[in-house]
Parts: structure tokens; C-alpha cells; sequence
């Protein structure tokens, strides 16, 4: 029986033993859900597809701001396969939620991208910090939104980000609760995996970095948070909706928060091979 299978009541409750599987589901429909601890142990992705007479600034945007837009992959203009990435990738199908932005208008959710993609479009795909959640699994630590079977609070903070060209806006956070101990622990596993936002950029008190009512996140679910926990902020990969949102593109895409690109690519070996596949293409 494939691990896809073993959670039959609630297509949204399912687990993936391999990316390729849910990347299937969300392309047939079978999956709609967020991704968070759906793909044990596989680097996922947030995305951000913009036209090509924007992908420069937007580069540079994600060179000067690394922690929060940690790059994994980048696609030609008009291309819809990211095969270093995964087997069978298609970006206009395979990710269970977009967001759409035009001048003027509110944010559109759609399940495919199929009738807005153009052949200018470039995709990005950045690092996700539900892929050391695995990490934190492996050792027992408990991740309460997983746990619960809900989304990650995300939160819009005081922080701003460092400007390139068209492109500026504000840090978004996720945040998970812990134990003191296990606190210390999660920082010192997500310090491992830089290209899922590697440690944390805040500990303790959400005030200090703007966030007026930890109980309200702006993006996902209410957190879960036990007497005593300490509440950890890792740079997230929102982060990029609020510059997208700022840059006047006639057409910008993105995931809709929580719900990832999933790769094929192992979470704990992802910068190594990400690093010796762009030397080889650099050959």
C-alpha cells in the first residue's frame, strides 16, 4: 500500500512517501491541502513566477534578503518543467494552491495555472522552512501545527527587508512554539539547512518585532501554544507576496500560503546537490 494511501477519510490528512506521488495528486485533484509534514523529509518550495522583464530585480531582491528568499531553483522564461528539481514537474499544475496578483486588484486563489501562463514568465522556487520540520520530528520534538494537522501561523513583522529595484516590502515570519529545551534543540537542527531559512530570526517576545497579537497570524492557522513555550520566528518565504504586491507587475504569481512546491530532492543533502548542480550547468 503506497504511504499516500493510508489516510483514506480525509484527502487532506494524507502523507506522500515520495514527491512525484504528490505532486501526481494535486495535478488529478486528489490533493487540495497545505503541505506541511505531508512529504516527510523532502525539500519544498515557496514559489514566485513573474515576468521576464522583472526577473533581474527580483534576483537581486532575493541575493539581498537570503534568509527569508533562499533560492533552489530558477526556470527558463516560459518554461513549466523544473527537472532539477523533481521528475515530471509541471509549475502550472502540481502546487495545491496559487495566488494570483494584478495591478489593482485583490489576490485571485486558483487550483492551476493554466489559463493565465505566458511564455515571458519565470518561475523561482525558494526554500521553505517545512522542510527542517522532519529534523525536528526525527528528534521528537513536538511541531504542534503538524500535531494539530493545521497550517503554520505566519505573521507580516516590523522588520523590512533590503530593496532591489521594483521589489521591497516587509519580513513575514512562521512561528512554532517549544518546550525551553526543545527550543534550543529546533534552533540548532534548522541552523543545518540554510536553504530552508536556516535559524531562527527571533526568540521569545512577538512585540519586539511588531507583531501586535501572536493569537492573529496574518497568513495560516491560529497557533497552538502550551504553558511555558517560548515562541520561535523563522524568516519565511511569504515574505516575497508583500514585494510582489509593491512591484506593479501586470502579472505576478505565487503559491497560496502553506501550500508548497514539493520536490524529490532529500531535505538534509538539498544544498549539496543544489550546489553541485549548478556547478555542473555552470561547466
Amino acid at each position: 500500500m503506497l504511504a499516500q494511501d493510508i489516510h483514506s477519510q480525509s484527502g487532506q490528512e494524507k502523507v506522500f512517501d515520495t514527491g512525484l506521488a504528490l505532486r501526481q495528486a494535486v495535478r488529478e485533484g486528489r490533493f487540495s491541502g497545505d503541505t506541511a509534514g505531508k512529504a516527510p523529509g523532502l525539500l519544498q518550495g515557496n514559489l514566485a513566477i513573474l515576468p521576464k522583464a522583472l526577473a533581474h530585480d527580483f534576483l537581486l531582491f532575493c541575493q539581498r534578503n537570503p534568509k527569508p528568499c533562499p533560492i533552489i531553483g530558477i526556470g527558463e522564461a516560459g518554461e513549466v518543467s523544473l527537472p532539477d528539481l523533481g521528475q515530471d514537474i509541471d509549475i502550472r499544475t502540481d502546487v495545491p494552491a496559487y495566488r494570483i496578483f494584478r495591478p489593482g486588484q485583490a489576490p485571485e486563489r486558483v487550483d492551476d495555472l493554466n489559463s493565465v501562463w505566458r511564455d515571458d514568465l519565470v518561475t523561482f522556487v525558494l526554500g521553505c522552512s517545512f522542510s527542517f520540520e522532519e529534523a525536528l520530528v526525527a528528534a521528537e520534538i513536538p511541531v504542534r501545527h503538524i500535531d494539530a494537522g493545521r497550517n503554520v501561523p505566519m505573521y507580516v513583522t516590523s522588520i523590512e527587508t533590503r530593496p532591489a529595484g521594483a521589489f521591497s516590502g516587509p519580513l513575514v515570519v512562521s512561528m512554532r512554539s517549544f518546550s525551553p529545551a526543545d527550543a534550543i534543540q529546533a534552533i540548532l537542527l534548522s541552523s543545518r539547512q540554510p536553504l530552508a531559512h536556516g535559524a531562527p530570526v527571533h526568540i521569545g517576545d512577538p512585540a519586539q518585532i511588531g507583531i501586535r497579537d501572536i493569537m492573529s497570524p496574518d497568513f495560516g492557522d491560529q497557533p497552538i501554544m502550551n504553558d511555558r513555550d517560548i515562541p520561535v520566528f523563522w524568516a519565511c518565504g511569504v515574505t516575497p507576496q508583500m514585494a510582489i504586491r509593491n512591484c506593479d507587475a501586470d502579472l505576478a504569481i505565487t503559491h497560496d500560503p502553506g501550500h508548497m512546491l514539493v520536490t524529490d530532492i532529500p531535505a538534509e543533502t538539498a544544498e549539496s546537490r543544489l550546489w553541485g548542480i549548478a556547478q555542473n550547468n555552470n561547466n
